[in-house]
C-alpha cells in the first residue's frame, strides 16, 4: 500500500500571483505546508504536482531542494495531472492536496486516509460543513481517480479532480464522509487573496508552526479581530 499526497501547485493564480512561495515566518507558503504534510502518520509520499510553465519552475526547484518529487503537467486540466502523477509515483492510495493551505492539520489528514477502507472509493472531511476552509483533504484509490479521468468530461470536473465524484455522480461512488470535529465552517483558513495571507501570518506569529485545527480555531474564536480580517472574502465558484 503506498499512500501519495499529491500537492497541486502553480504561481499563477488569479487573485494572489506568486502566493505559493510568498514568505510565512522566514520560509515559503509551500514549504511551511509541506512540513505539516510530513509529520502525517498515514503518509508515505508527498509529491507536487504543477505545469510545464515556466512561470512554475521556482516550484520544481523548491521541490529539488527539499527532496520531493515533482511532476509536470497540464496547467488546465488539473485531473490528468493528477493521474499522470499517481501513475509516476505508483500510488496505490491518492491524497489531495491543493497548495493554498499552510495551515492543513495532519491529524485531520490522517483521520481521512484512514476512513478510505476496501469498501469505499472516495474519503473527505469536506463532505459536511463546518470545517474551516484550508483545512478539508480527500482521498481516493488510484482505481478510482483513473476511472475518473477516463469518464469526467465537463470543465469543473477537469479543474477540480474530484469534482465528478462527490458533486456531479455521487451515486456512482461510495463515500465516505469524515464529520469535522467542531463548527467552525466561517473561519477561512486558506489563502486565495492579501487578506487571507494576512490571517495565516498573524496565527503563524501567534501560535507558531505546530499548531493544530482545535487550537487555530480557538485562538480565532477569542480574537474575533483577527478572524474578521479576511470574513468578507468570498470563495471563488466552481
Amino acid at each position: 500500500m503506498h499512500r501519495v499526497a499529491i500537492v497541486q501547485c502553480r504561481m499563477t493564480s488569479t487573485r494572489l500571483p506568486g502566493k505559493v512561495l510568498a514568505d510565512l515566518g522566514g520560509k515559503p507558503l509551500l514549504e511551511r505546508q509541506l512540513e505539516r504534510l510530513a509529520r502525517c502518520r498515514r503518509l508515505d509520499e508527498i509529491v507536487l504536482a504543477t505545469t510545464v510553465n515556466a512561470a512554475d519552475d521556482p516550484l520544481v526547484a523548491l521541490g529539488a531542494r527539499l527532496g520531493i518529487g515533482v511532476h509536470r503537467g497540464s496547467e488546465h486540466d488539473v485531473l490528468r495531472r493528477y493521474a499522470e502523477a499517481a501513475a509516476r509515483f505508483r500510488a496505490d492510495v491518492v491524497v489531495r492536496i491543493t497548495s493554498d493551505c499552510p495551515l492543513l492539520d495532519p491529524v485531520l489528514t490522517d483521520a481521512v486516509v484512514d476512513a478510505l477502507d476496501a469498501g469505499a472509493d472516495y474519503a473527505s472531511n469536506a463532505l459536511e460543513p463546518g470545517l474551516p476552509r484550508g483545512l478539508d483533504a480527500e482521498a481516493l484509490w488510484r482505481d478510482v481517480l483513473d476511472r475518473v479521468d477516463r469518464m469526467a468530461t465537463s470543465a469543473p470536473a477537469r479543474e477540480h479532480v474530484t469534482w465528478h465524484v462527490h458533486a456531479e455522480h455521487p451515486e456512482r461512488f461510495v463515500l465516505r464522509s469524515v464529520p469535522p470535529p467542531f463548527a467552525a465552517g466561517d473561519l477561512r483558513l486558506t489563502v486565495d487573496t492579501p487578506e487571507d495571507l494576512a490571517l495565516v501570518r498573524r496565527l503563524d506569529d501567534e501560535l507558531g508552526p505546530a499548531a493544530g485545527a482545535a487550537e487555530l480555531v480557538a485562538w480565532l474564536r477569542a480574537h474575533p479581530e483577527v478572524a474578521a480580517l479576511n470574513a468578507a472574502t468570498q470563495q471563488k465558484p466552481y
